[in-house]
């Protein structure tokens, strides 16, 4: 049976995507513009999948993703996904 992803999961994939754009100094240089064009495609992404959040939602969490500290949400998150990982 496949594992399923929870939305905390994708979060922090597309947590972690963001990332991997915003690292992406080749892409930034030589084509500007699409690089503006997937940061903000991930950005509208990260956004979309924070809604789908089951509530309620842990208050650290919630001030870390309304004040868009991406990199706190993500740390949190992975930070989450070890106390889960412990306990199964």
């Amino acid at each position: 049976m496949p594992e399923t992803t929870s939305p905390y999961q994708a979060l922090a994939a597309a947590l972690r995507a963001r990332l991997a754009v915003i690292a992406d100094r080749e892409l930034y240089a030589r084509d500007p513009t699409e690089h503006l064009a997937r940061l903000r495609t991930i950005s509208e992404e990260v956004i979309a999948l924070q809604g789908q959040l089951p509530a309620p939602i842990d208050p650290q969490l919630a001030h870390y993703l309304q004040r868009s500290s991406y990199d706190k949400a993500l740390a949190f998150l992975e930070a989450l996904s070890l106390k889960a990982r412990d306990f199964s």
